[in-house]
């Protein structure tokens, strides 16, 4: 009875949160808590990388180099996506073998497959089989380096979820009467992009005048997905300034240009800067009734930079529209 109580924990359903439980920390989504257990510690991450031991560790050859972080080895196995990490204090009476055992069963009823798993110093080869460093290895954030220093029992487990490959490892472990276990999920996306907004360009106080004064005028308010011609929301107050110049100028004739950074080919970048000058002209005429006789356009692509390519700031620069008083 014990053990189905332990599986049905395991499983998922969700128990009451015990005071102990670390601050801010919760469940993985995929995995539940084992029957009478504690957070001590979690870390979440919407991207990053966790890395798993698919076959035994020579920690021992990482001793001989110096380099205990060289996770270079033929054992590692590297996935990046969303990661979930926690470590449980487990209940006095607990033991690595009975919580391995009800995880490896929660995991399989869950479509997961074991792809390897191991016991003590089977989890380890070459000259050091010390059960605790599988704890520094996979668990370096627990600041109690004998964890699992009795016994030390890993499995590793994946299945193609519906959004992606799931990666689940349990590491179990006694010190003579505490006893841990030590969840890690990787939920396999990839990492969304985009994300580095371009530095701030002042635009013009007065773009009429500027205009008038200028004869042409560099426009960094008018914004563009990556790769993408369609003018997006945030365009607004550039687009709100240049119907304002041209309705204060009546005879003002505009050229639209566009520009890109060096990303990319030449003749794509042409391409892509014609059709975002296309559409800026086209939400002046939709969206402000300018008339289109007066407006024109054209792409210059990547052919006239203001600034060296070489750096976030310098491309930023060059990616613009460009207003030419006709």
């Amino acid at each position: 009875m014990k053990l189905v109580l332990a599986a049905i924990v395991a499983l998922g359903f969700p128990l009451a949160a015990h005071a102990e439980d670390a601050p801010g920390c919760k469940d993985t989504s995929v995995l539940g808590r084992y029957q009478g257990a504690s957070i001590a510690w979690c870390r979440f991450k919407d991207f990053d990388e966790l890395q798993f031991i698919k076959a035994p560790h020579d920690y021992g050859s990482l001793l001989d180099r110096n380099d205990l972080k060289d996770r270079s080895g033929a054992e590692w196995l590297k996935k990046q996506g969303r990661a979930s990490e926690v470590r449980y204090d487990l209940a006095p009476g607990s033991s690595a073998l009975e919580v391995a055992a009800n995880y490896e069963a929660a995991l399989k009823s869950k479509g997961f497959a074991i792809t390897f798993s191991c016991t003590d110093q089977d989890c380890l080869t070459g000259t050091v089989r010390d059960t605790y460093v599988l704890g520094q290895q996979l668990d370096p954030d627990n600041v109690v380096s004998t964890t699992y220093a009795d016994h030390a029992r890993y499995l590793l487990a994946e299945m193609n979820g519906p959004t992606g490959h799931v990666y689940a490892s349990v590491l179990a472990g006694d010190d003579q009467d505490r006893s841990t276990a030590f969840i890690r999920i990787l939920e396999e996306k990839p990492m969304e992009g985009s994300k580095i907004e371009a530095p701030k360009i002042e635009a013009p106080k007065d773009l009429s005048a500027t205009l008038q004064q200028q004869g042409s005028v560099n426009v960094y308010g008018i914004l563009f997905d990556f790769d993408m011609d369609v003018v997006k929301a945030e365009s607004k107050p550039a687009l709100d300034d240049i119907a304002k110049a041209l309705n204060a100028n009546p005879n003002m004739h505009l050229k639209i240009i566009g520009h890109t950074d060096n990303q990319g080919t030449p003749d794509y970048n042409m391409d892509l800067s014609s059709r975002r000058a296309a559409n800026v002209s086209a939400a002046l005429v939709g969206g402000y009734g300018i008339d289109p006789s007066r407006l024109s356009y054209e792409g210059a692509g990547l052919t006239k930079p203001i600034a060296p390519n070489d750096s976030d700031d310098g491309r930023a620069k060059n990616r613009r529209v460009e207003l030419v008083v006709q």
